[in-house]
Parts: C-alpha cells; sequence; structure tokens
C-alpha cells in the first residue's frame, strides 16, 4: 500500500490526483478507483495499476 494526499479532484468530472507521499510522483485517480469519498487535501493509501494509458491509483481509501 502507497500513502499520499489528493492534490485534486474533481468529484462532477470523476478524476483527480494524488501524490505519494515516498517519491513524489503524481497518479491519476478515476472515480471507479475510489473506495472512499475523497476531497482535496485528504491522505490516503492507494496501490497503483499500470494500463495502457500509464499508471493509475486504484483502491483508494480515505484515511
Amino acid at each position: 500500500m502507497n500513502k499520499g494526499t489528493v492534490k485534486f479532484f474533481n468529484k462532477s468530472k470523476g478524476y483527480g490526483f494524488i501524490v505519494d507521499e515516498s517519491t513524489n510522483q503524481e497518479f491519476f485517480v478515476h472515480v471507479t478507483g475510489l473506495l472512499d469519498n475523497i476531497r482535496d487535501g485528504d491522505t490516503v493509501t492507494f496501490e497503483t495499476k499500470r494500463d495502457t494509458r500509464g499508471t493509475t491509483a486504484v483502491n483508494v481509501k480515505r484515511q
């Protein structure tokens, strides 16, 4: 599990970005990868999944 902070999440469009706290790498997150509702600035845990468009955050859970 990775830990990070929600940099941006647009609830109406259903996507945003999470910054990993250990690497400072940004990961795209889509509403389908959420286990909890998230907002800008939330601390979260997440896993990453590689697909055809890159690496995305999945199983995102608010702390």
